[in-house]
């Protein structure tokens, strides 16, 4: 791989340990796609949830956290993907203090490298949307896909330790979609069923992943006639990464790349339907009505003020069943409106409770499901639905408005 005069900089150690084992990384990766080159990125997101990184991963950035102030801090602003561990009122679902502790040791550390610890993965909605043509260094796949997507940024799926490295030198290997030839179409779809609630889009994006089935692959979609709002684009792209692998999506007439099928070199594929019936046999394998909901889940992605205000609406004037949980995540940021707005009173009104810096499946979701002895779970994320399956949940899918009657029901309605 090519370097600049700056990276060979700091391969030498002229810049500090931390970018020595930064750029040296980023040249094994680099190695591994073939990349000729590396290209600058404007940020970096890093998915470091606790369950994930481990002792191992928090001594690493305790060790970096270490070095002279000059040596360590990142190079272009950073920020986090959720916690496992929400620290700001801190009442455990069923983390253990262990958990708790290793997330303070995490998160001063990091603090100490200069990252933002924003926990989030809706940074697209809440912080500084990526722009077409910007290249960044994303971990999520949720972020990836929507700011690939919708946003018409560059950026692949960026390992933790990748998007740690791109934050201290501020470039990433350019291969995959980082490179134009990369982002054109390699499959058509066409959409008989129009989507209407997050649900739909979600189920649609579930749908579309699980045909196309590969990372390479990049799905072009025709037939849909309506915009969707920012909030059915993340449920959709959320769902395809989960199902998928994928990292990049085409709408005719929507997206920013994709004017007319022509643009992305789609004209000449096969267009395979996606009728009504596929859909609905998805949502068939999750449905569980009249069964007994031991935890009703609002995450995956975390929630947006839109979505919290339309929580906020269902649960003015009723009550959660006493057997059944009701959670909401959301980011730190979005909370302080959502507090100042009314919005997590009528939550927490109704029996819910909101959690801020966190996403479900990410906080140790199975040791919380055994602490509580929580089995059959309600979501309206067809993303969440199809993770929590490996971590001793029987999920089940419906649309907001369900989950929450369900909450108030205690069965699945």
């Amino acid at each position: 791989m090519k370097l600049e005069p700056k990276t060979e900089a700091m391969l030498a150690g002229e810049m500090g340990a931390a970018r020595k084992w930064a750029v040296e990384h980023q040249l094994q990766v680099g190695r591994m796609f073939d990349a000729s080159d590396m290209v600058e990125v404007s940020q970096a997101h890093m998915m470091a949830d606790p369950e994930s990184i481990g002792e191992a991963g928090v001594a690493l950035i305790e060790g970096f956290a270490a070095l002279p102030e000059a040596d360590r801090r990142v190079a272009i602003p950073m920020i986090t993907d959720p916690r496992g561990v929400d620290l700001n009122y801190y009442d455990p679902l069923g983390q253990t203090e262990d958990m708790a502790n290793l997330e303070r040791r995490f998160i001063a550390a990091c603090q100490s490298l200069g990252i933002m610890m924003t926990n989030t993965c809706i940074n697209y909605q809440t912080i500084m949307s990526p722009v077409r043509g910007d290249h960044v260094a994303y971990g999520d796949t949720g972020v990836v896909i929507y700011s690939n997507s919708i946003c018409g940024a560059r950026s692949n799926f960026e390992g933790g330790p990748s998007a740690l490295a791109a934050g201290l030198t501020g470039y990433t290997p350019r291969y995959g979609l980082h490179l134009e030839e990369n982002r054109r179409a390699t499959r058509r779809y066409v959409v008989e069923e129009q989507p209407r609630d997050l649900t739909d889009w979600g189920v649609l994006g579930a749908v579309v992943g699980k045909r196309a089935g590969s990372y390479w692959e990049v799905p072009v979609i025709e037939g849909i006639e309506t915009v969707p709002t920012s909030d059915q684009a993340k449920h959709m792209g959320a769902a395809m990464a989960s199902y998928g692998s994928t990292p990049l999506f085409h709408i005719v007439g929507i997206t920013p790349e994709c004017a007319t099928i022509e643009d992305v070199d789609g004209a000449g594929l096969h267009g395979e339907k996606i009728t009504k019936d596929e859909l609905d046999e998805f949502r068939g394998g999750f449905g569980a009505s009249g069964e007994e909901v031991d935890v009703v889940v609002f995450a995956a992605p975390q929630l947006s003020l839109v979505e919290m205000g339309e929580v906020a609406a269902l649960c003015r004037g009723r009550k959660r069943h006493d057997d059944t949980a009701f959670l909401v995540c959301t980011p730190a940021g979005v909370y302080a409106d959502a507090k100042s707005t009314g919005f997590v009173d009528a939550i927490e009104d109704f029996g819910g409770r909101v959690l801020q810096g966190t996403c479900f499946y990410q906080q140790y979701a199975r040791e919380i499901g055994e602490a509580n002895g929580w089995t059959r779970l309600l979501s309206n994320s067809a993303k969440i639905v199809n993770i929590l399956g490996g971590y001793g949940y029987k999920p089940a899918l419906a649309t907001m408005e369900d989950c929450v009657a369900s909450a108030e029901a205690g069965r699945i309605v």
